[in-house]
């Protein structure tokens, strides 16, 4: 992350967060009345599968990771108070036989009580740098995740997921990836949320090598700096907003980059941004739209990238996009591709740097053809607690 001018809280109320500075500066809002009133136990409940949690004290739990572990098979619901739930979640224990997560918390489903993403915020401050308070190394990208979504079916509603931590808050460090969230499981929905961080903030992955996973974002705001939307799902972001931030830590461009997708060779769909908008706060043309990522653990991998029918604005470079992570894997070699973008950081003033798919090519490139069977149906009305 780049030095930030702000400290942490205020970091995670700046810019398109400020209505969520009264949340961090006073306790959460309790409103006294259903959802949140004591209504005797979940088990006693016409649905027990809906949890609810409330920092004050006024729902089942009063941590988001409390909830998610008496959440003892697949299906369940948590409502979440308004509120900044200061801690690390992890939804789904791997197996230490297969290496693969359990079926107990699939098909879990996330609610921001509000509706208002600003009011429930899930936040930590680990980076792949940080000392593991036992001593046994470093969190490493991974681990420095705030939430970790490993099951199938996940669900989640206006929830913010933030990682604020800070590179000015740690010259020592040189390990600055931060993830905000790191999603693995297949079918896993995100409508009306935000990511904040800086470098990693999103983490669109899959279980395993070989293993594929789809995702959705629908009317999200996702931010950062370096490679803040990463990995190897099938993922669709639709009608999402993309904020590249300032740095005082840099002098010179690039800034960074928004995608590094690492799709592996097998899958045949890696990212689909449609219908979005990508902002900058940084100085004109100092953002890249995407570089490829080939892990070390997957070389033969072949990134996917398309952006079709959305705005750019100034903040990223028209002439050159995109760039190379490693010599040896040049982007051109990629599967990246543009079709029918707008704003000034679209203008195709070179046409070998920006690929454009056919119009018969676009109609490969769609949310249906990216999740298949799969149709992630939107809904933000809370459950009543009964």
């Amino acid at each position: 992350m780049a030095g930030h001018p702000l400290g942490r809280r205020a970091f995670i109320a700046a810019g398109t967060g400020a209505a969520l500075a009264p949340v961090l500066a006073a306790p959460a809002r309790a409103t006294g009345s259903p959802p949140f009133g004591r209504h005797g136990s979940p088990s006693a409940r016409p649905d027990a599968k809906t949890l609810y949690v409330h920092p004050g004290g006024l729902g089942d739990h009063t941590t988001v990771q409390a909830a998610v572990t008496a959440a003892t098979g697949a299906g369940f619901t948590l409502v979440i108070a308004p509120g900044v739930y200061r801690e690390t979640v992890s939804v789904g224990a791997v197996d230490p036989a297969t290496g693969l997560p359990g079926v107990a918390a699939s098909d879990m489903t996330w609610i921001g009580a509000s509706g208002d993403p600003r009011d429930v915020v899930v936040v930590y401050d680990n980076a792949n740098g940080t000392p593991r308070p036992d001593g046994s190394g470093t969190y490493g990208t991974t681990g420095s995740a705030t939430t970790t979504v490993r099951t199938d079916g996940f669900t989640a509603r206006a929830v913010t997921f933030a990682n604020d931590w800070l590179r000015a808050d740690h010259p020592g460090i040189t390990g600055t990836q931060a993830v905000a969230i790191k999603v693995q499981g297949d079918r896993s929905a995100f409508h009306r949320c935000r990511f904040l961080g800086h470098q990693d903030t999103l983490y669109a992955d899959t279980i395993a090598l070989g293993t594929f996973a789809r995702q959705y974002y629908r009317d999200c705001h996702i931010e950062g700096d370096v490679d803040f939307v990463f990995g190897r799902a099938t993922a669709v972001f639709e009608h999402c907003r993309f904020r590249t931030l300032d740095r005082t830590d840099l002098t010179r461009a690039p800034y960074g980059f928004v995608f590094a997708p690492s799709t592996a060779a097998a899958a045949p769909r890696g990212y689909l941004v449609t219908r979005c908008a990508v902002s900058s706060a940084a100085p004109d043309a100092y953002y890249k739209l995407a570089r490829p990522w080939v892990p070390g653990s997957d070389p033969t991998a072949r990134p996917m990238l398309t952006v079709r029918d959305t705005r750019l604005d100034a903040g990223i470079d028209a002439v050159a996009p995109y760039t190379d992570m490693s010599a040896a894997h040049p982007w051109q070699s990629q599967r990246f591709a543009e079709y029918r973008d707008t704003g000034p950081g679209a203008l195709i003033t070179v046409p070998e740097n920006r690929p454009q798919l056919t119009d018969a090519e676009a109609g490969e490139h769609t949310r249906a053809a990216y999740l298949g069977d799969w149709c992630p149906i939107p809904s933000l009305r809370p459950t009543a607690r009964p």
